[in-house]
C-alpha cells in the first residue's frame, strides 16, 4: 500500500500494512513508527536473507517477527526461479510485511480476500500469510513433479529420453525449495518452542508447521522419484557401453588371428608361402579360416550370448 495512508484512520480492528523497500519513503515512514517496536523496525528494514524468527513482549504488548522465503516473480513471469525475503511483523491489531521485489504470494493473498477471507487477527493473517506461502511452492512443486512423469514416460517408452541437463534443472529447482521449506519449519519449530509466544497463536503456528513438514515431504517424494530416474537413465546407459565394449572385444578377437596372418605374409623374408599364382586368394582363405576357428572356439567357451 502507499507509505501516506499507513496513518490514516481505520475503521476495522486490524490492519495488515505491505510494503516496498525499494520505496525511500517506506524506510523513511517505518524509521519513524511509533507502532513498531525497535526489534520489529529492525527485522522489517534488514538485508539479511536468512530466515528467523524472534518474539518479544508479553499480555497484551507482544510482536512476534520472522523472515520467511518466497518466490520472486516478475510483471509477466510468475515464476522466476529466484527466492526472496518477506519479512513479518505481527502483533496483536497489526501485521506489517514488506519486500524488497515482488513476491508471488502477494496475488493469492489478494485473491483470497476478494472471494472472502476474512482477516480479523493476528491468527488469521499469519494463518491466511503462510498459507498463499505454501501454495505458491506447492504450484512449483506439482509442475516439477509432472515433469518428472513426463520425463520417466518418455525413457520406458523409448522415444525423446530427458537429457541429462534437463533432469539437473528439475533437480536444482527442488533443491531450492526443499532449503526454502526446511529452514521456514526451523522457523516455526523456533516459534513453537518459544516460552514468550501468545497461546493465541499456538494452534496457528503448529498447524502451519505440519502443512510446511507435509508440504517439505512431497518435494522429497518428487527427489526420490527424480533419483529413481536417474538410476534407470545410468543403468541403460551403462548397460549400451557394456554391450558396445563386448561388441568391440569379440570383433578384436576374430580379427587378431587374421591380422596375424596378413602380418606374416607381409613381411619382406624368403621362403614365403603362396607366392605362386593365387597366392593372395589362398592367403586369404587361411586368414578367414583363422577367424572362423577364433569364432567357434568362442562360441564353445560361451562367449557369444
Amino acid at each position: 500500500m502507499a507509505v501516506e495512508r499507513c496513518d490514516s484512520a481505520h475503521p476495522g480492528a486490524f490492519r495488515w500494512l505491505h510494503l516496498n523497500l525499494a520505496d525511500h519513503g517506506t524506510r523513511v515512514w517505518m524509521e519513524g513508527a511509533a507502532s513498531l517496536p525497535p526489534a520489529a523496525r529492525e527485522l522489517l528494514l534488514s538485508q539479511d536473507m536468512h530466515q528467523r524468527a524472534l518474539v518479544e513482549g508479553s499480555g497484551d504488548d507482544w510482536v512476534v517477527c520472522c523472515t520467511l522465503h518466497d518466490l520472486e516473480r516478475d510483471f509477466d513471469v510468475r515464476d522466476t526461479a529466484r527466492v526472496g525475503a518477506l519479512r513479518v511483523a505481527l502483533m496483536p491489531g497489526l501485521i506489517v510485511t514488506t519486500r524488497l521485489h515482488p513476491l508471488g504470494f502477494a496475488d493469492i493473498v489478494q485473491r483470497r480476500i476478494r472471494d472472502g477471507a476474512r482477516v480479523d487477527g493476528p491468527g488469521a493473517a499469519l494463518d491466511l500469510l503462510v498459507s498463499a506461502l505454501i501454495q505458491n511452492i506447492d504450484s512449483v512443486i506439482r509442475t516439477l513433479s509432472s515433469d518428472v512423469q513426463v520425463a520417466e514416460d518418455a525413457f520406458l517408452d523409448g522415444h525423446h529420453p530427458p537429457t541429462s541437463r534437463q533432469l539437473l534443472d528439475i533437480r536444482r529447482r527442488l533443491a531450492q525449495l526443499h532449503r526454502m521449506l526446511d529452514g521456514m519449519q526451523r522457523v516455526f519449530r523456533r516459534l513453537e518452542q518459544d516460552d514468550d509466544l501468545p497461546d493465541a497463536l499456538h494452534p496457528t503456528i503448529e498447524k502451519l508447521s505440519q502443512r510446511l513438514q507435509g508440504l517439505d515431504a512431497d518435494a522429497l517424494g518428487v527427489q526420490g522419484q527424480l533419483r529413481l530416474l536417474r538410476d534407470e537413465l545410468d543403468l541403460a546407459s551403462d548397460q549400451r557401453t557394456n554391450q558396445n565394449l563386448y561388441l568391440l572385444s569379440v570383433m578384436t578377437a576374430l580379427m587378431l588371428p587374421a591380422t596375424l596372418v596378413t602380418g606374416l605374409f607381409g613381411m619382406n623374408t624368403g621362403d614365403l608361402p603362396f607366392t605362386g599364382a593365387g597366392g593372395t586368394f589362398a592367403a586369404t582363405l587361411v586368414a578367414a579360416g583363422t577367424a572362423g576357428a577364433t569364432y567357434l572356439f568362442l562360441r564353445s567357451k560361451g562367449f557369444f550370448r
